[in-house]
């Protein structure tokens, strides 16, 4: 620690002569002889008794340094000249050498001291390597060296040293502060953005939900339409198909009828007896010997004459080739030529295998097998 020469004593009052001279050893007029008037040179204790800040221990934030030391040597001066003279005035009196304590190494040797700010429990992870660890070392080491300079300098200057540390704690305080607000607003940011995140990844799930389940009830709805659609389609054509039906009936109707007026449905297709070899080939109408018969279309008449079990028969050939057989007739009023829907062509009668008087009529398409008469007759708008 550096140090400047030790303060002398005050002079007591015994020690000045009657002039008002200081006397005695080491003052002009004592034992050994002192120039009071000699040359004095201005000294600054701040100056000459703190080291100049070197390597990494630099205070970085000391509040209220100068008013500590300014405090230091008014308080020391102060008492030295009220020690020295009392009440009189100090510009009687030559000035008074002090010395003070070599404050800027007391820094130094508490900083080195001193426990590094990132290792103290729950400090060291809010502060930053670079900067928070320099301020707090020196913010403390300010702290220190204050306290110990107010005790070694008297109630004054331990006053202002208080207020140092004061100030630095504030300031580490504050620092720290700072630092946990700046955190809790990064936290609080994440967390929000986060929440941000999860409610758009939300909405975009929901969106996408929404917009299958209304692709759902369009392609729905489509399929419904569609099927409506064919439906009524298929209704409209059925409709126009029962339509076109009752007309072509009603225009055969005009061109068709039955070949007696008058009868009485006895045998019909294919049923069996013993009056035939077969099974019956045509239908019987029972009506009176001699009952007109009819051409049911227009044709031309191709045969007409005996026909063994058949008797009398007359062969009909429509347009299409469809052969009609009219049997066991009475009499044939036309055996040849072309015929009109109507016209008579014979008279009922029982010639041939028969039990009674009747008009049996086959249907043969194409000249072929016989088939039931009276499908075909309906279907051609005859009412039988």
């Amino acid at each position: 620690m550096a140090s400047n020469k030790p303060a002398p004593e005050a002079p007591s009052a015994y020690e000045l002569d009657d002039r008002g001279a200081f006397a005695g050893p080491g003052y002009a007029g004592g034992d050994a002889e002192f120039d009071g008037d000699g040359p004095w040179e201005e000294w600054d204790p701040t100056e000459g008794s703190v080291r100049p800040v070197r390597g990494k221990h630099r205070v970085a934030k000391q509040r209220g340094g100068g008013l500590a030391r300014s405090g230091t040597v008014l308080g020391v001066g102060v008492i030295a000249a009220v020690g020295a003279g009392g009440m009189a005035s100090a510009e009687d009196r030559p000035p008074v050498p002090i010395s003070m304590p070599d404050v800027g190494g007391m820094v130094h040797d508490l900083a080195d001291s001193l426990p590094d700010a990132a290792s103290l429990p729950g400090v060291g992870a809010l502060i930053s390597d670079s900067g928070g660890h320099s301020a707090t070392s020196a913010d403390s080491a300010t702290s220190a060296a204050a306290t110990s300079a107010a005790d070694e300098s008297g109630p004054l200057s331990r006053s202002t040293a208080h207020t140092d540390a004061s100030g630095s704690g504030d300031g580490a305080g504050e620092a720290l502060r700072s630092r946990i607000l700046q955190q809790a607003d990064v936290q609080q940011g994440a967390a929000e953005e986060e929440a941000r995140e999860a409610a758009e990844g939300a909405a975009v799930k929901q969106a996408a939900v929404e917009a299958a389940a209304a692709k759902k009830t369009a392609e729905q709805a489509e399929t419904a339409k569609k099927a409506a659609e064919q439906e009524a389609k298929r209704k409209a054509e059925e409709a126009a198909r029962q339509k076109a039906e009752a007309a072509r009936l009603a225009e055969l109707a005009k061109s068709f009828l039955a070949p007696v007026s008058s009868y009485t449905l006895t045998a019909s297709f294919g049923q069996a007896g013993d009056r035939w070899a077969a099974d019956h080939t045509g239908q019987d109408f029972a009506a009176p010997t001699g009952t007109p018969v009819k051409a049911v279309h227009s044709g031309t008449i191709t045969q007409a004459g005996w026909a063994g079990s058949y008797g009398y028969r007359i062969v009909l050939t429509l347009d299409d080739g469809t052969e009609l057989w009219f049997c066991h007739l009475s009499s044939m009023v036309k055996t040849s030529g072309k015929v009109s829907t109507g016209d008579v062509i014979g008279r009922v009668g029982a010639t041939g295998n028969v039990t009674g008087p009747h008009l049996h009529l086959e249907v043969r398409p194409d000249a072929g097998s016989p088939i039931d008469p009276m499908p075909w007759l309906r279907d051609h708008g005859v009412n039988v």
